[in-house]
């Protein structure tokens, strides 16, 4: 996936989880945060961060955060990006050679799943989770409690008894990193349902993405520790 209109700013604050302020060319700007999660390990005062020009002159915000860099780290924290490049991936003939059908948020009994795909003869449903939280090369999800993300699981749990397979997909918004683990630190009731969930047969996969400051694209699996 390719952004357009982006610029180079640095971090100066967050005021609350929806707006940032940061400083272009000597201005101070109100940036749209397009991620809820915490992020403090990344939003830190002076972070080089990569922020995208809003299409709309009329919007409140004129900008949205899309990128900063940790250390040598460019992540990507757009939350509303995985969806977009799992679907580039999975067209481009990742994960199933014999996609038949794509069909992004699909209703299932009373579960709402990120996507319904049809490879030959089979049937699965997607749950896709944006990945930001490193430490020491590792990555961990999530980086705030989310009872969502629990009933995720349970629900592709309950997919797979009625004999569809299922996935949960950690799209991880960086390169580098050695392996993905669930953060029972922050949300241990989502470790023990995505252990649960691998017990049951669904299918738990991370993935990393190449990440420049106007681009981002899976490309290489990541070790899974549970």
């Amino acid at each position: 996936m390719k952004y357009a209109r982006i610029q180079k700013a640095t971090f100066l604050s967050r005021p609350n989880r929806f707006i940032a302020i940061v400083e272009i060319d000597g201005c101070e700007q109100v940036c749209h945060v397009k991620n809820t999660g915490r992020c403090r390990e990344l939003l830190v005062p002076g972070a080089t961060v990569f922020v995208q020009a809003a299409d709309n002159p009329d919007r409140k915000t004129k900008f949205d955060l899309i990128a900063v860099y940790k250390g040598d780290r460019l992540v990507n924290m757009d939350s509303q990006v995985p969806n977009k490049v799992f679907y580039e991936w999975i067209k481009a003939g990742n994960l199933f050679s014999d996609v038949t059908l794509i069909k992004p948020e699909t209703t299932y009994k009373n579960s709402r799943f990120d996507f319904y795909i049809e490879a030959g003869n089979k049937k699965i449903f997607v749950e896709v989770k944006g990945v930001t939280l490193e430490k020491d090369d590792a990555v961990y999800f999530p980086d705030a409690p989310t009872e969502r993300g629990v009933k995720h699981l349970n629900e592709l749990v309950a997919c797979r008894q009625d004999g569809f397979e299922a996935y949960v997909v950690f799209v991880v918004q960086m390169k580098g990193v050695t392996r993905f683990s669930p953060h029972d630190e922050t949300h241990k009731a989502f470790g023990d349902a995505l252990r649960a969930a691998a017990k049951a047969g669904v299918n738990i996969l991370a993935v990393d993405c190449r990440v420049t400051p106007d681009t981002i694209e899976m490309a290489d699996f990541v070790p899974i520790v549970l």
